[in-house]
């Protein structure tokens, strides 16, 4: 299974120490070098070191021009339109964006996409983790990662936790 990566969900998910659930869920994750080069510029350790992970792969791109188009035509930042790009070229089995342009953009050009919230259900129902309420309350207060209320309750309901 090939999985292709945008920056934020990497980030988000060490910040919570849950990034390894990519692992189980995956295997490997790819991840186009503009995004290495994103997680590098961090000015945390831990956010550096998602690069150096042996189960992360870092890929170029062989054709950089729908990712420039969807940055100048479409206002997608450099990681998402890389992402998207690196996902259609390798024909991936899931783009992992969060964000809600990118994510709109992907589906359009066809791309399976899944976020950080389907992977806390997805670690859940393969038993990876017991609960998802704790997880989505770290992402929330530690990492500031934004939920809606009902989106919370939706994630919440699939994970069988109420």
């Amino acid at each position: 299974m090939i999985v292709v990566s945008d920056t934020s969900p990497l980030c988000n998910l060490q910040l919570v120490d849950c990034l390894w659930l990519l692992r189980e869920i995956y295997g490997v994750v790819i991840i186009p070098d503009v995004v290495s080069n994103e997680l590098k510029k961090s000015s945390l350790p831990e956010i550096q070191n998602i690069c150096h992970l042996e189960w992360i792969y870092i890929s170029t791109l062989k054709d950089s021009s729908l990712a420039q188009k969807l940055q100048t035509e479409r206002g997608l930042d450099l990681g998402e339109a890389y992402a998207i790009s690196l996902a259609i070229e390798l024909k991936a089995d899931d783009l992992l964006i969060d964000e809600r342009l990118g994510r709109r953009e992907a589906l359009q050009l066809g791309l399976p996409i899944i976020g950080i919230l389907g992977i806390l259900v997805l670690g859940k129902q393969r038993s990876f983790i017991p609960l998802v309420k704790p997880i989505l309350d770290s992402l929330i207060d530690q990492a500031g990662f934004r939920v809606s209320d009902s989106l919370y309750q939706r994630v919440l309901s699939l994970s069988n936790e109420f």
